[in-house]
């Protein structure tokens, strides 16, 4: 696929975490396994340029089936109310965060994560702290 895409041009979006950002007792081998995807995404910028573009998505927490036990009850509403922006992500806000990466819009970004958390590492400091 690498080569296809270095004739042709081509956009890779990685789908990371803010836990890649920082430290989490609870969630330590999630955490390191996003930490090497954003690595990885920066690694291949500096390998597939110029003509294939490479960044990461890093959401906070987002209602999706995988993150229920994060959201789910009146836990869901109590982190929403923690967040700048009042609530938890939803799959169309990564959605529209692809789409701008993928399409002409993001044609001078590549090696770079984008963070959708609702502002979540400004009140909160860094990830793990």
């Amino acid at each position: 696929w690498t080569r296809a895409m270095k004739e042709d041009g081509g956009v890779v979006i990685n789908i990371s975490s803010v836990g890649g950002l920082g430290t989490n007792p609870i969630l330590g081998v999630y955490d390191v396994t996003k930490a090497a995807l954003i690595h990885l995404t920066k690694q291949l910028a500096a390998e597939l340029g110029p003509g294939v573009r490479v960044n990461a998505i890093c959401p906070g927490l987002i209602k999706t089936d995988f993150a229920r036990a994060l959201w789910d009850g009146g836990r869901g509403e109590q982190v929403a109310r923690s967040y700048p922006l009042g609530r938890l992500g939803e799959v169309e806000d990564i959605a529209g965060a692809a789409l701008y990466l993928a399409a002409e819009t993001g044609s001078w970004m590549t090696g770079q994560i984008l963070v959708l958390d609702g502002g979540g590492l400004v009140a909160f400091g860094a990830v793990g702290g």
